[in-house]
């Protein structure tokens, strides 16, 4: 019997939230323990209750909530997961991994991660289009960050155009694959 696949997932402040808690359930049904991790923005869209519900785990939001234990709670979530997914990506938080920037506990977690890291974005057209996305989309996949193709269609602010977030069963599949990708892939680069 093999040991049950831990999964961290990221959460950011897209309207494509909904499609996560999908995500969770996917992830769930493949008998995977999930560790949610939502940025304040997404907080806005769907409360953590729901993501706690589904996962059957603690949510974490802030930095700093824990109480007790010993070890800073973003080191401690970074070795949490097998595999950690962040989805849905914004540009913003794209644009935060590329840059090093760690001002949250998500972004603090993706950046201690030496599991394989996979990001879902989710955008209007014209921001995934915008050549800061791309750049720093460019900058993380050399960096051995799986990014998942957009979808294309409806988008939610009205516009019809790429930059729909992947439905939860392919980004189930991608995470599957990425747990079997050979080790020598799933490092971005630490020894």
């Amino acid at each position: 019997m093999t040991a049950q696949r831990r999964m961290v997932l990221g959460v950011t402040g897209s309207i494509a939230v909904y499609k996560a808690a999908e995500l969770v359930r996917e992830m769930k049904r493949r008998g995977w323990d999930v560790t949610v991790i939502m940025t304040e923005a997404a907080t806005r869209f769907v409360a953590p209750l729901t993501f706690q519900t589904l996962s059957g785990n603690p949510v974490c939001v802030r930095m700093f909530e824990q109480e007790g234990d010993w070890k800073p709670e973003h080191i401690a979530l970074s070795e949490r997961g097998d595999v950690m997914v962040i989805a849905p990506c914004t540009a913003n938080v794209i644009g935060k991994l590329a840059n090093g920037i760690a001002d949250d506990l998500l972004t603090c977690v993706a950046m201690a991660a030496a599991c394989p890291l996979l990001i879902a974005p989710a955008m209007n057209e014209r921001m995934w289009e915008h050549p800061a996305t791309a750049a720093n989309v460019a900058l993380l996949k050399k960096r051995g960050v799986g990014v998942l193709e957009v979808g294309e269609g409806d988008l939610a602010c009205g516009y019809a155009g790429r930059g729909r977030m992947l439905e939860p069963a392919v980004i189930a599949a991608e995470i599957e694959r990425a747990v079997k990708a050979p080790a020598q892939r799933r490092g971005r680069g630490r020894k």
